[in-house]
């Protein structure tokens, strides 16, 4: 970013869709840097967070939390409040035409909800602040999208995984044609991206990376276990919320092959919307007796199952909308802590092991 290589923009407004969220540390640790190398970061987030424990970077974090209305029909004073500021800034009719436009292909309830957040967003918009930088190219992106348009500021962007692959390319062309730059975290999300970008808009590869200072190396080599007595048990550990993309029925089936001999247990880090569907298919399967489920922990929580675990697998496939993951995080976590990985070679998964 050429404003911030010469030290012109100390304040920028990152928009999240939520935030904190515990499944998204990547961002976490982005911020915590870009406040350690002096940059003043005030977040305005879409929705309220959900979870119910938030990572020790979390703490770490300065940056004010600006909650826009996540619903507008909750907020109708501050939403109209917003809108009579908005009416006279000299960017509102770009703004809405563009907004106009994006609704005649997108006429839906959450296309009306992103132009009213934007709107709140720029008559709260803080006089310190001179750039704006959304989390995701889909809702965070229109958002910032339409803000820009209103109030004149510049607008960058970080593409990651669903966000690419769910969203229609002419929602992510005309973003594209209007931030400054976009980044992603993937080899295969940059091509996908660079070929809908304008000549314009350079999209940049920077994958997520790893603090090693909070996943440092293990001191001591990891115990062998082979499964071939009840002492021997084999730890088999998968990380990941329980949705379509990351194949946990796919997993939990393959388990159900293993010879009845081998003495194994399984355990599952994370939330989400199939964990009760995955937890009566083990039943059906008649594995369930040997499965953990710990929904969503901390970090440090989950270092330590890297550390005693034997083998960390991750079934990740294309869903039937198109979503995806990019380079799950959780596969470099557990790669870091000398852990035997089995993977698919989905998206980016390749970029980072070979078969």
């Amino acid at each position: 970013m050429q404003a911030l290589e010469k030290n012109k923009v100390r304040t920028i407004v990152v928009v999240l869709k939520g935030y904190p969220r515990l499944s998204e540390t990547f961002i976490a640790q982005e911020l915590l840097g870009l406040e350690q190398a002096g940059i003043r970061i005030i977040i305005a987030s879409l929705r309220l967070p959900t979870d119910t424990s938030v990572h020790a970077v979390h703490g770490e974090i300065q940056a004010p939390v600006n909650y826009l209305p996540e619903y507008l029909h909750q907020s109708p004073i501050r939403v109209l409040r917003s809108l009579l500021i908005c009416l006279k800034k000299n960017g509102f009719g770009t703004s809405a035409r563009a907004f106009l436009s994006d609704l005649r292909k997108d006429l839906t309830r959450n296309r009306i909800r992103r132009f009213g957040q934007a709107l709140v967003l720029a008559a709260e918009w803080p006089e310190e602040a001179s750039w704006l930088h959304a989390h995701f190219i889909h809702t965070p992106a229109s958002v910032a999208a339409y803000t820009s348009h209103l109030i004149d500021v510049p607008w960058t962007v970080s593409a990651h995984a669903k966000d690419i692959w769910t969203s229609p390319d002419w929602d992510l062309a005309i973003k594209l044609s209007k931030a400054r730059w976009a980044v992603t975290c993937t080899r295969v999300g940059q091509t996908h991206l660079t070929a809908l970008a304008s000549d314009t808009t350079p999209v940049y590869l920077s994958y997520h990376g790893l603090d090693l200072e909070r996943f440092p190396a293990p001191d001591s080599d990891r115990a062998v276990r082979d499964g071939s007595t009840p002492d021997e048990i084999v730890t088999i550990l998968s990380v990941g919320r329980a949705v379509n993309k990351k194949g946990f029925d796919v997993l939990l089936r393959a388990l159900g092959l293993l010879p009845d001999e081998l003495h194994w247990q399984f355990v599952h880090i994370g939330n989400g919307s199939e964990l009760q569907a995955l937890k009566k298919l083990s039943v059906e399967i008649g594995i369930d007796r040997r499965i953990s489920w710990h929904g969503a922990v901390e970090q440090k929580q989950v270092l330590e199952h890297y550390r005693r675990s034997d083998l960390f697998v991750l079934a990740c496939r294309v869903s039937d909308d198109g979503d995806r993951d990019g380079l799950p995080n959780v596969l470099v976590e557990a790669a870091s802590q000398g852990l035997p990985c089995i993977t698919t070679s989905v998206s980016a998964i390749p970029e980072f092991f070979e078969n």
